[in-house]
C-alpha cells in the first residue's frame, strides 16, 4: 500500500505544478511515512511533516484554484432539483 500512498501524494503535487506553472515543487517522505513539500529539492520545507490526508489537503489549498466549468445543462438540472412540487 506504500506505493498507493506515494501515488496519491505525488498526484497532488503534480496538480499543484500544473496550476501554478512552477515545476520546482518537490515532495519528500520521512522514515515515519509522513510527507512534506518544498519549493525546490533541498530547500526548506513549506509545511511540517504531515499524514497523507493532511498533506493532500495542504497541497490542494496552495496556488490558484481551478475553476469548475458549469454548462447550461448543469444549471438547468440544479434548478430542477430545488424546484418545489405544488
Amino acid at each position: 500500500m506504500v506505493s498507493a500512498r506515494s501515488t496519491r501524494a505525488s498526484s497532488a503535487v503534480d496538480r499543484l505544478k500544473r496550476r501554478t506553472g512552477q515545476t520546482g515543487y518537490s515532495m519528500a517522505r520521512t522514515a515515519d511515512g509522513l510527507f512534506y513539500l518544498s519549493e525546490t529539492p533541498g530547500s526548506p520545507p513549506l509545511c511540517p511533516p504531515l499524514e497523507l490526508d493532511d498533506f493532500v489537503q495542504f497541497v490542494n489549498k496552495l496556488g490558484p484554484q481551478e475553476v469548475k466549468r458549469v454548462s447550461k445543462y448543469d444549471v438547468a438540472f440544479e434548478k430542477q432539483l430545488v424546484r418545489k412540487k405544488p
